[in-house]
């Protein structure tokens, strides 16, 4: 994309009500204010509260959203010039329960209020393989706990990947901290019972995968 057209998409963003830009300090010194009322202030409603981790476009936001209305979304990215075209397709379309944060996910627990989240989606992550990368893994111990400190005691995590690693990794990583894994597939298009959020929805890369015959893994737990 070029810089002209990212720039665009920058001040385009600028005027969307529903994409939400803090700076690192608002967050890091608890001075934003949406941190534990977004129901409330931005939604205007109770419905559960259900976050898209490195959202790309936002197209598993804006499709769960329109699958479920009674459910808030908010996609969550760094990039505000990719989650754009999710935030444009929710005003275009009047998809009110859809909105985007720009923010790093490692300051997530800065964003969101203690217990104010009922699920965490996170959709392809890159999977950090190097070892020396494994502090930027978005399953990794340091995650989870920043994941369990905005989730509700019942609040659920689904992992979608491409990544046999990361499905490999997170499992194992799971079990062996006692956390509870209730559903997990390691190609959820060619076994039976995939729950239909997981087969009926794909990102604009998810399809490339496929094109490829590459396997896409699926897994939903509970972090004890």
């Amino acid at each position: 994309m070029g810089s002209k057209n990212k720039l665009k998409r920058f001040r385009e963003n600028e005027t969307f009500s529903n994409v939400y830009q803090p700076t690192r300090d608002e967050l890091v010194n608890a001075a934003f204010q949406l941190k534990g009322n977004w129901n409330s202030k931005v939604f205007k409603n109770n419905y559960p509260l259900v976050l898209e981790l490195g959202c790309g476009k936002g197209e598993y936001t804006i499709e769960l959203a329109k699958r479920y209305p009674n459910k808030n979304f908010i996609g969550i990215d760094i990039k505000g010039a990719r989650f754009w075209r999710g935030a444009k397709t929710a005003i275009e379309e009047g998809i009110p329960n859809a909105a985007f944060l720009r923010t790093q996910i490692e300051l997530i627990d800065h964003a969101f209020g203690q217990n104010e989240v009922d699920e965490i989606w996170i959709t392809f992550p890159d999977p950090q393989i190097k070892y020396k990368r494994t502090k930027h893994r978005m399953t990794n111990a340091t995650f989870l706990e920043r994941y369990k400190s905005i989730l509700k005691p019942e609040g659920v995590v689904h992992l979608k990947t491409d990544s046999e690693f990361m499905h490999g990794y997170t499992l194992g990583l799971l079990h062996g901290a006692g956390h509870e894994v209730q559903y997990a597939n390691h190609n959820v298009y060619k076994q039976e019972g995939s729950p239909a959020e997981v087969t009926e929805i794909q990102t604009y890369y998810e399809g490339q995968y496929l094109e490829k015959n590459k396997a896409i893994t699926y897994i939903r737990f509970k972090i004890k």
